[in-house]
């Protein structure tokens, strides 16, 4: 889809990169940017040319927050700045919250997210990041959930995302504080898988990305991230025996797994062709409530 704004998409050897494009703003978060990044998410799941999809920020900044300017993510009924009529949605009878539009696309793809945390990520910058399956954080970024510092309370599912991605004493702290921390805090409290140069955030994320896109099985990828995401959630081991089983009985007959077996013995770097779609057993994660509209 093109006609984007507020984003950059561009698809390279079975690498995305969607990058958030307001530099002159930090890259600050808008509806029209919400709406942007869903539509993106949908391209980028759709297109079986796409194995991993790195995520950053134009210039200075990953995103700064919400714009507060544009009162965009703290007034939904405000008309979109494209002139586009807004979709009535609803969830609980209420609007959703924008970030959540925006992180719950992320959650839903089937392809694995590699943020590539460059400068300033607060507020939504840094909650959009959560449901993205490994974050990469330059040593100049920062990182702030400061929404209690401005009397509301987080979004973007990050009440759901950020305890179980720090665990609950790190969130709180970080949360219930609204202080802006260093990306070396950011690493101990494991929010970040690493933290590297400035001048090596990309190149780190893309050789991550072409790791995963050269050596394996999209379809086993995106099995493996739905079942890893919704077991989160479960009460019981039981329930990942389940759907683990129920995965292995559809993939293991599959010729990828036998090209996997083939390339292993021979090797070589495996050729693997299915691409990622539904596997029995594995849970459509996040699967939609009753109640959104």
């Amino acid at each position: 889809m093109s006609g984007w704004r507020e984003v950059r998409y561009a698809v390279q050897a079975g690498v995305a990169t969607l990058t958030l494009d307001r530099p002159e703003r930090l890259n600050a978060f808008t509806a029209a940017m919400a709406r942007e990044l869903r539509e993106v998410c949908a391209a980028a799941d759709a297109d079986d040319a796409v194995r991993v999809l790195v995520v950053t920020g134009a210039g200075r900044a990953f995103c700064a927050g919400a714009d507060l300017l544009g009162g965009s993510t703290f007034d939904p009924g405000r008309p979109h700045p494209t002139g586009r009529p807004l979709p009535e949605e609803t969830i609980g009878n209420v609007p959703r919250d924008w970030g959540g539009v925006a992180g719950l696309s992320f959650a839903a793809l089937r392809k694995p997210v590699i943020a590539a945390v460059n400068g300033a990520a607060v507020g939504i910058g840094a909650t959009m990041t959560l449901p993205m399956d490994i974050r990469i954080a330059a040593e100049s970024a920062r990182f702030g959930f400061v929404f209690t510092r401005r009397g509301i309370v987080p979004e973007a599912a990050s009440s759901w995302f950020l305890p179980r991605v720090v665990g609950i004493s790190q969130a709180m702290e970080w949360v219930a504080t609204g202080r802006v921390f260093d990306a070396a805090e950011a690493l101990r409290g494991r929010l970040v898988s690493r933290v590297v140069a400035d001048d090596e955030l990309l190149p780190t994320a893309y050789a991550l990305a072409r790791e995963i896109a050269d050596n394996t099985s999209a379809v086993a990828v995106g099995a493996a991230r739905k079942l890893l995401w919704s077991m989160l959630g479960s009460a019981s081991p039981w329930d990942a025996h389940r759907a683990e089983s129920a995965a292995l009985q559809e993939l293991g007959p599959g010729e990828d797994a036998a090209e996997g077996v083939r390339s292993f013995l021979a090797k070589r770097p495996p050729d693997f062709r299915a691409p990622a779609g539904e596997v029995a057993g594995v849970p459509r994660w996040p699967g939609e409530p009753d109640d959104l509209r």
